[in-house]
């Protein structure tokens, strides 16, 4: 290529990531507009409350679950470790502490543990920031 060529090339590449991130400036402009709206948050806190309450309901039979997880974490028991559900959905803080698999039933929900400690449960992905 001639010095030319590269410079236009340099210049077209530098124009596209400038509009990618720009997008995602914007997107993310609209997500948070939409997250923070009073009857959005209201859902989220009803949701929630849905899913702790489901979560408890679920304890006494799914307990033993979150106790062989506990273990394999304080073990450092990876083989263990690697056959607990794929989600893991950890950057929700919720740790989905059944086996992998168990969500193509649809009568088997994720279950596991908030942050606080709290036994929750949920179907499909779990929110971000809602």
């Amino acid at each position: 290529m001639t010095g030319d060529r590269v410079e236009e090339q340099r210049v077209r590449e530098a124009i596209r990531a400038h509009a990618r991130v720009r997008r995602f400036a914007e997107a993310d402009a609209v997500i948070s507009a939409v997250l923070s709206d009073p009857r959005v948050q209201e859902a989220r806190a009803r949701v929630e409350a849905g899913e702790v309450e489901f979560g408890s309901e679920l304890s006494l039979t799914l307990q033993p679950f979150q106790d062989r997880f506990d273990q394999a974490v304080r073990d450092g028991d990876l083989a263990h470790l690697a056959k607990i559900c794929a989600g893991k959905h950890g950057r929700w803080g919720r740790i989905c502490v059944l086996p992998d698999g168990h969500e193509m039933s649809m009568e088997e929900p994720h279950w596991g543990r908030t942050r606080e400690g709290r036994p929750i449960a949920w179907v499909g992905s779990a929110p971000d920031d809602w």
